[in-house]
């Protein structure tokens, strides 16, 4: 195998911040939380992906993930999280991709192997509507990064990040897996958590 076609740590990085931004966005579409007419098709690994007309929209996405590169890169990032939540701050639904990139294996893929791989979630992500349930109509969500260890405090990357204040879950939540892939030196799995039912608001 030609050495000059495979992936580095680096190349898998930015293949995962660019996976990333293309599902969370996906994700946001899915929800319907804004109209359709606010995102336009494009084509990203040969499948029709949405992509956000909006600047602001579209930009806090990008900033979002494209903050996490370096993070990526040295293996720190555990988890990525789409949540939805109410005025109450507590979460309604989260969309939660789990990464594990091996820091110590020695690299032997082709880039075009985690493409495919990854290909494989957006197409799941398309058809993922009967997973999810009602969203508070005053809904609001945000990006949610968990490390495995904090990052520097004086570091230019850890800037970018703020402590979120959205509520935690008292109770386990219900977790429905979507996608995953397992493979050296990178595993992904996505799956949409609900709070258990003793934490859901009651009907009147």
């Amino acid at each position: 195998m030609d050495r000059g076609n495979l992936a580095t740590q680096g190349e898998i990085a930015r293949i995962l911040v660019e996976f990333l931004e293309v599902s969370i966005t996906s994700v946001v579409f899915l929800r319907g939380i804004y109209p359709p007419e606010a995102f336009e098709r494009r084509r990203y690994m040969n499948i029709a992906v949405q992509r956000a007309r909006n600047p602001q929209l579209r930009n806090y996405i990008h900033s979002a993930v494209a903050g996490l590169y370096h993070f990526i890169q040295k293996g720190l990032v555990e988890r990525v999280a789409v949540i939805f939540y109410g005025e109450d701050h507590v979460p309604s639904e989260k969309f939660v991709f789990k990464l594990d990139v091996n820091q110590s294996y020695h690299l032997n893929s082709e880039e075009s192997d985690f493409q495919y791989a990854l290909r494989s979630f957006l197409i799941k992500l398309s058809v993922a509507q009967p997973l999810t349930t009602i969203l508070p109509t005053d809904c609001r969500w945000e990006i949610t990064a968990y490390f495995r260890s904090l990052p520097k405090e004086n570091s230019k990357e850890a800037e970018l990040w703020i402590p979120t204040d959205t509520k935690q879950w008292q109770h386990p939540p219900f977790i429905t897996p979507i996608k995953s892939m397992s493979s050296e030196p990178l595993s992904v799995q996505l799956y949409v958590e609900h709070p258990h039912p003793s934490q859901q608001p009651s009907d009147p």
